[in-house]
């Protein structure tokens, strides 16, 4: 078992101002030891320097991915955007209505990281060709990092379905705060059309006039 002490002391050996590479290469070398790090499960909030390392070294080593969703959700333990993001690809094969099921729960969690990750879990191939279940679950939140995990999957929605989310912005009753950011991440895509980002602009300009 990885203990906080023995973990500390890999960390110590890496170069000053190690970097995320580095690290990732330490995670390596304890999946293929097939590490337990359950032990570093109380440290992961108060000491950050072993957040990636619990869940990475656990994740990589479950093949299915019910399995690794469900560490995920026992252990929705995350201080910054950062902690929530990092774990999607996890989740990128799961079926889609049960990643539905778990996000209708998060989204009206207290955590503003868990809500964050309610949304974010889909930016993924996770939620091509589902606009419709997805674009509902967006509603108005005061935290800036769950109107930003928000607007980025409206922009990955657009990339696959630009006709179905132009029609929401149409319709939906959100703050401008949120719709604005939306439409400047579709407009900041490399993945969507300039003609769509056009009539995305456009639209902008209507919703100010609507706020």
């Amino acid at each position: 078992m990885l203990t906080k002490e023995l973990v500390q002391q890999d960390l110590d050996m890496l170069p000053e101002n190690y970097k995320t590479a580095d690290v990732d290469r330490l995670i390596r070398t304890y999946v293929k030891q097939q590490a337990d790090v359950s032990a570093l499960r109380p440290y992961i909030l108060s000491h950050q320097q072993f957040h990636r390392i619990y869940y990475y070294v656990a994740l990589e080593q479950m093949a299915d991915v019910s399995q690794r969703m469900e560490f995920i959700h026992e252990n929705l333990l995350f201080s910054d955007w950062w902690h929530t993001d990092q774990i999607i690809s996890f989740v990128a094969d799961l079926d889609f209505d049960t990643a539905l099921s778990y996000a209708k729960e998060y989204i009206r969690a207290q955590d503003p990281f868990i809500r964050r990750w309610g949304y974010v879990l889909f930016i993924s191939r996770l939620c091509k060709g589902h606009a419709d279940s997805l674009l509902p679950l967006l509603k108005d939140d005061e935290e800036y990092y769950v109107q930003m995990a928000q607007a980025w999957l409206v922009a990955e929605l657009a990339v696959h379905e630009p006709e179905a989310v132009y029609a929401w912005f149409w319709k939906n009753e959100l703050k401008y705060n949120i719709n604005g950011k939306a439409i400047q991440k579709i407009c900041d895509s490399f993945r969507i059309t300039d003609q769509w980002k056009e009539e995305f602009k456009k639209l902008r300009r209507l919703l100010k006039m609507r706020k």
